[in-house]
């Protein structure tokens, strides 16, 4: 069976192993990812993760400020299809009619659920019990092109961003082989999305400070399920007349209610560490980081602290 000729655009180490994936089964012809940026502490210039994988294995790559700079050279390279996983840019419609069959989409939810830039962590934040991967056509509108496969996972009740995106990651790399091994095949599925979207928008470091007088029990939880891999997730505490940041690592919520304000610390305990009262319910803090501190047991956090029961010490902020 010959194998496809194929492009492939992606940025972040998520894109990695699709990039591998794709380097195995088709004849890779060029790479293209977003331009060298600062990146780490130092913010020193340096190039994407799928950049240095693809200059590792001898690809060709592309790295222009704008897609729209490289459209010549691309445009030169006759190409089947074109691989997208975590590219980071919109492609326009001049792009999009490069390949000789168009651009397929690696996406990580089942859509039209979560269309967008964020699918894993949404679909923790927004209380979603199953999720998945989709490959579809790119077209001119967001996420909205028409299906080729799609594969389920359940999400675990202790899942959270760091192992969802590693479930996804692996049946993606599944989707992906079925998808071009159905092209070499000649079947070029295409499939209408139906149903109603819903969206992922991209997390901003608003979504990571989590007040109990606004969410309840399970809100706060998921939020500290979708944001384990950033931003971090904090709430505000005061002590000795001060405020400062936690940071939440994990959590349960409760069905305990009662009179008490929302912030209220209503115990303390070896197994559960620190529950505190929220908008409705309460939430366990089981493991959390102070700044400038590792990690500890919410127990050890509130013993070092002398954290006071039935006292407001979670506040807004």
């Amino acid at each position: 069976m010959v194998k496809l000729n194929t492009v492939f655009f992606g940025t972040p180490d998520i894109a990695v192993p699709f990039l591998e994936r794709t380097r195995e089964l088709t004849n890779l012809k060029l790479v293209v990812t977003q331009a060298d940026k600062p990146r780490g502490r130092g913010m020193e210039i340096s190039a994407c993760p799928v950049k240095k994988r693809a200059q590792e294995l001898g690809l060709p790559v592309l790295s222009p400020e704008k897609l729209k700079d490289s459209f010549d050279e691309i445009s030169s390279i006759s190409f089947d299809v074109g691989i997208v996983v975590a590219y980071g840019k919109i492609f326009r419609p001049n792009f999009i009619a490069l390949p000789k069959q168009g651009l397929i989409n690696v996406h990580f939810s089942l859509l039209p659920h979560l269309r967008g830039a964020a699918p894993v962590q949404q679909a923790l934040i927004q209380g979603y019990t199953q999720t998945g991967v989709s490959t579809f056509w790119i077209s001119e509108g967001m996420d909205d092109g028409p299906l080729f496969l799609q594969k389920k996972v359940d999400i675990a009740p202790q899942d959270n961003a760091k192992t969802l995106f590693e479930k996804l990651t692996a049946l993606g790399l599944d989707t992906l082989r079925e998808t071009i091994l159905q092209l070499e095949q000649g079947h070029p599925i295409r499939t209408p999305q139906t149903g109603t979207p819903t969206l992922a928008p991209m997390l901003q470091k608003e979504d990571a400070l989590l007040r109990p007088t606004q969410l309840c029990a399970e809100e706060l939880h998921n939020r500290v399920r979708g944001l384990a891999c950033g931003p971090k997730p904090k709430i505000c505490f005061l002590h000795n007349g001060q405020t400062e940041w936690l940071q939440l690592i994990k959590t349960a919520p409760v069905a305990q209610d009662g009179p008490q304000a929302p912030g209220t610390v209503l115990a303390v305990e070896r197994e559960g560490g620190i529950l505190v009262k929220c908008k409705e319910g309460a939430v366990w803090l089981n493991e959390v980081q102070p700044a400038g501190k590792k990690p500890m047991s919410g127990e050890a956090f509130a013993n070092g602290r002398a954290l006071k029961t039935n006292t407001c010490t979670f506040i807004e902020q």
